[in-house]
């Protein structure tokens, strides 16, 4: 029997993979446009940056830009390393097969090069996921992870399954694996984002890491609630939630289309305002209207950002304009 990683498709995952589909082939419209390819290195460098700074990096988009142009940089010599590393990792993606074992280990012989000593190689070793002191997951034993990959690996190159979701499953399974010493974080989401470069170009260039990076306690939460639950949807849907949110903010906006609700919104916004004063400012009264009608759509269309976006019920909530 064929290996099936354990998972369901939810109502809401339907919904998401149709809403996705239909903002990419909105964004494919605007592919030779000259902003695309404006935004093309500054995605690029957005997605090294989330990927990263997950992992701890605290090297900004700025230090980025500046390592990429070859100009020096005072920073730690290992987050300097990282960074450079994941931007040859990432410039060779297109040479990559996402099914192909040689290219998983080539990719994680990369990114990891020079920062650890059992790069390119599966771990020979015990791993666990730490929460701060708490273990949270064992992963399982060495000797199992060359088998796990290598089902993992068929099951992506034979899946029927739409390519979104199979980018998902994978990133949840290879979590759940941690094949590697070190590194497995940032490898994860560099080979969702290579299968989903696989099912539509516009992704090597649309930064999903760095929408991870902004939810990322939703991140782990995911990965948690899927392992407890031994099915994965709860990881997909927060994926799929997320590659959403990346293909809305690339699609450049036509300011025709911004509603007069959303026209209204950014008119009383001044500064960083609440929801409560947002509302009070437009002078309505019920909530839920206002969010579905206003907050809502200015945020997806992205001309609107939260001040906390990793915490987007927080009582200290604000919104600005963005750009």
């Amino acid at each position: 029997m064929r290996y099936q990683p354990p998972f369901s498709i939810t109502p809401k995952i339907i919904a998401l993979i149709a809403q996705i589909s239909e903002r990419v082939g909105r964004l494919t419209a605007y592919a030779d446009h000259e902003q695309a390819l404006h935004l093309r290195r500054i995605n690029r460098i957005r997605s090294i940056q989330g990927s990263l700074a997950i992992e701890g990096n605290t090297l900004s988009e700025q230090q980025i830009t500046a390592i990429l142009d070859g100009k020096r940089v005072i920073a730690p010599p290992r987050e300097i390393q990282e960074v450079k590393n994941a931007i040859c990792a990432y410039d060779k993606m297109n040479q990559w097969q996402a099914c192909l074992e040689s290219d998983l280990l080539q990719a994680h012989q990369i990114l990891m090069a020079g920062l650890i000593d059992e790069y390119g190689v599966y771990r020979q070793g015990s791993v666990g996921v730490m929460k701060g002191r708490e273990v949270v997951h064992i992963a399982p034993p060495a000797q199992r992870v060359p088998a796990l990959m290598t089902n993992l690996l068929q099951w992506v190159k034979n899946s029927d399954h739409h390519p979104l979701i199979v980018s998902a499953v994978f990133h949840y399974e290879f979590e759940f694996i941690h094949p590697f010493a070190d590194g497995n974080g940032r490898m994860g989401r560099l080979w969702q984002s290579l299968i989903l470069q696989h099912w539509n170009p516009l992704f090597a260039d649309i930064p999903v890491e760095s929408l991870v990076y902004q939810f990322q306690q939703g991140y782990y939460r995911a990965l948690q609630q899927s392992t407890e639950h031994s099915d994965s949807a709860h990881f997909i849907q927060f994926m799929l939630e997320r590659v959403l949110d990346a293909v809305l903010q690339a699609t450049p906006q036509d300011s025709r289309q911004v509603s007069p609700q959303v026209k209204n919104l950014l008119d009383v916004m001044i500064g960083e305002m609440s929801r409560a004063a947002l509302q009070h400012a437009l002078g309505l009264r019920d909530r839920k209207s206002f969010r579905e009608r206003y907050l809502k759509p200015a945020l997806a269309q992205g001309m609107i950002e939260m001040t906390h976006p990793d915490k987007p019920h927080s009582k200290l909530q604000k919104y600005r304009k963005k750009g």
